[in-house]
């Protein structure tokens, strides 16, 4: 692979994303696209900006010496969206995997999300315990990512929760405001973001905010590259009956391997989680008891660190009164993609019959829960989520 070392002059050389990018195609591994060669251009301009800054200039340190303080503009960074299957994870995996920014970070923005309201809530009350002084937590939380990272890179940026929406456009102020640079993967434009949401006027600045600090790039690519080859058809049964009963009592055997059963469960934020089947890394549901719980990011994030396999079983048709379900098995869905974990399936239709819905976001986003079970099921993903469990 390519090594970030490098790296030169913005615009000076070809880049280490792009040259791994070509090496790919030549190796017969990807499909040739111009769209994702710009866009890695794009990407190797950044690493090259980020390196280059990170490097002390003899300007810098005559501005040190006469008592003149010069902090330069970060880096403009980069906001990738596109359809589902488009190859945006993977581009911006490269790129992260590749530049040379020492301080890092890259995750779901879901469990960024998280974290950030974690840390508003510590800070309250440390405030409260006399322990932290501030009555505003976003400027003590964003000092802290920052010296954590100056570079993050979002997976799913997406806004449906109003208590996200209501904090984004003051944290990533201040985060900007530290030198931060944003490059993130979204299905949808930035005008997009939280469509229809309550308080919507209240989120805008965030939008403006993001177009100032990020160019928005359009990865408007021929092809979902992930449905290019789909095996293991039998990880998602359908239609529901005795006959997928059966088939999921085989799977179960499987992957159960011998060993035994017993109930599990875990903690989160002091509730407990519970497993009604668990056993050699894996866990086993029913669709009341996954989907029909009043469960979030924080128990998927869990259940996916605890559990390399997990079995879904009974999912109906969900239809416009079942918002909450199919939101929160997109959640589940994206969750256990970016974990590298396995899922095994069974419903009443196939995948992009299994959510009829006349309107609101969920409609929109499971398009790409329709797209990341179909990788689910492919030799490549399981071979890859395979590795991650030994």
């Amino acid at each position: 692979m390519a090594d970030a070392k490098h790296y030169g002059k913005p615009g000076s050389e070809r880049g280490p994303v792009r040259t791994e990018l070509e090496r790919r195609v030549r190796a017969g591994e990807m499909q040739p696209d111009p769209t994702q060669a710009d866009l890695a251009d794009k990407l190797d301009r950044l690493g090259a900006e980020l390196k280059l800054q990170a490097l002390p200039s003899k300007s810098s340190a005559l501005s040190w010496l006469f008592g003149k303080k010069e902090k330069p503009q970060a880096p403009r960074g980069l906001y990738i969206h596109g359809s589902v299957g488009r190859g945006k994870s993977m581009m911006m995996d490269l790129f992260f995997k590749l530049c040379p920014e020492p301080r890092k970070r890259r995750l779901h923005f879901h469990e960024f999300m998280r974290e950030a309201h974690a840390r508003i809530n510590a800070h309250r009350a440390a405030v409260k315990a006399g322990e932290a002084k501030g009555d505003d937590p976003i400027p003590p939380v964003a000092e802290a990512i920052a010296a954590e990272a100056r570079l993050l890179c979002f997976d799913e940026f997406t806004v449906t929760d109003i208590a996200d929406a209501m904090i984004l456009s003051r944290l990533f102020d201040a985060l900007f405001a530290r030198g931060v640079v944003l490059v993130a993967t979204s299905n949808v434009a930035p005008d997009d973001l939280y469509r229809d949401g309550l308080n919507r006027p209240l989120f805008l600045p965030f939008v403006e905010t993001l177009k100032q600090h990020a160019e928005i790039y359009f990865l408007d690519a021929p092809t979902d590259y992930r449905m290019e080859t789909v095996e293991g058809e039998s990880l998602y049964v359908t239609p529901l009956g005795p006959e997928a009963d059966r088939r999921m009592d085989a799977l179960w055997r499987s992957i159960l391997a011998g060993g035994g059963e017993a109930p599990d469960g875990f903690e989160v934020a002091g509730r407990r989680v519970a497993v009604p089947r668990a056993g050699n890394g894996a866990a086993r549901f029913a669709f009341a008891d996954l989907l029909q719980r009043p469960l979030g990011a924080n128990d998927y994030l869990a259940l996916a660190a605890r559990y390399d396999t997990l079995m879904l079983e009974g999912i109906p048709v969900l239809r416009q009164d079942q918002r909450n379900e199919a939101k929160r098995f997109i959640l589940l869905v994206d969750t256990l993609y970016d974990a590298g974990r396995r899922i095994v399936v069974s419903a009443a239709a196939p995948a992009h019959e299994l959510y009829r819905a006349s309107s609101g976001t969920e409609l929109f986003e499971f398009d790409r829960t329709i797209s990341r079970l179909t990788e689910m099921r492919s030799g490549d993903y399981l071979a890859r989520a395979q590795l991650k469990a030994a």
